[in-house]
């Protein structure tokens, strides 16, 4: 089974730069997608050509902003938005789409913004996201996917020093907040099979950063601990253009 996932900065942007080419091309059997900027009905007249998937979506109450989509070969037992509570809710970030073997969340994590103004409400945000991902794999596995806007390791970014508790994606309170979620029993796919292998899923659009591969590993597939055998293999597609982000994937055997 193949999942990929990738923040497309604007679905409707994206499916103008050949982005439904890119979803037939990679064969994935889930395509999980963060940051649509559209309402559910926009997404879905953006991706009216895309065939061969049932296709999920959650939006924002604020329009052109936020939201998240799965695509599947495959249609979802169920479907559910969110993480019940109304607060984090209205933005659009969370879709769990639940499978005979595993449930499916693609999460778009809140940017703890320029001068880290939000950062109160990302921690808020982080332990109740954790606290749900726990209460769900009581019943099923979970594999969690999206762009978590943090770098966990050093490793995961070009410049850690002087970004360390300056920058947003990199302070203490956003890496304990993805290693809480680990702790609740988790891994790190791709850090599981390349403990040091350096490559970036974002670069900033200011400063030439991705011809400079000044960049960030932000987007994850976090597996659940009990499903860690079945990972075949997990990659960065740094070649494939169209967003600020590039596509990740996994391959999992069931």
């Amino acid at each position: 089974m193949k999942i990929v996932s990738w923040n497309v900065n604007g679905v409707r942007a994206a499916v103008k730069k050949d982005f439904l080419a890119e979803v037939e091309k990679s064969k994935a059997d889930i395509y999980c997608i963060q940051e649509t900027k559209a309402q559910d009905d926009q997404v879905l007249e953006a991706l009216s050509d895309l065939k061969g998937y049932t296709i999920n979506v959650t939006s924002a109450v604020k329009k052109g902003y936020s939201g998240v989509s799965i695509f599947s070969k495959v249609a979802p037992i169920s479907v559910t938005s969110g993480i019940n509570i109304e607060e984090h809710d209205n933005e659009g970030r969370v879709l769990c789409a639940e499978f005979e073997k595993f449930y499916m969340v693609n999460v778009y994590v809140p940017n703890s913004g320029s001068g880290l103004k939000r950062i109160e409400y990302r921690e808020a945000w982080d332990a109740a996201f954790a606290d749900y991902l726990s209460q769900l794999r009581i019943n099923k596995p979970v594999i969690l996917t999206g762009d978590l806007n943090v770098a966990h390791q050093p490793i995961d970014l070009a410049r850690p020093k002087p970004n360390y508790n300056k920058t947003s994606g990199y302070t203490q309170i956003e890496i304990d907040g993805i290693t809480n979620i680990l702790n609740k029993g988790f891994v790190d796919a791709y850090r599981t099979l390349y403990p040091e292998k350096v490559e970036y899923s974002f670069w900033s659009v200011r400063f030439g950063a991705r011809a400079k591969n000044v960049g960030w590993r932000i987007d994850y597939f976090l597996v659940d601990e009990s499903l860690k055998d079945n990972i075949v293999d997990s990659q960065i597609h740094t070649q494939i253009m169209g967003s600020d982000h590039c596509p990740i994937s996994l391959e999992m055997k069931f």
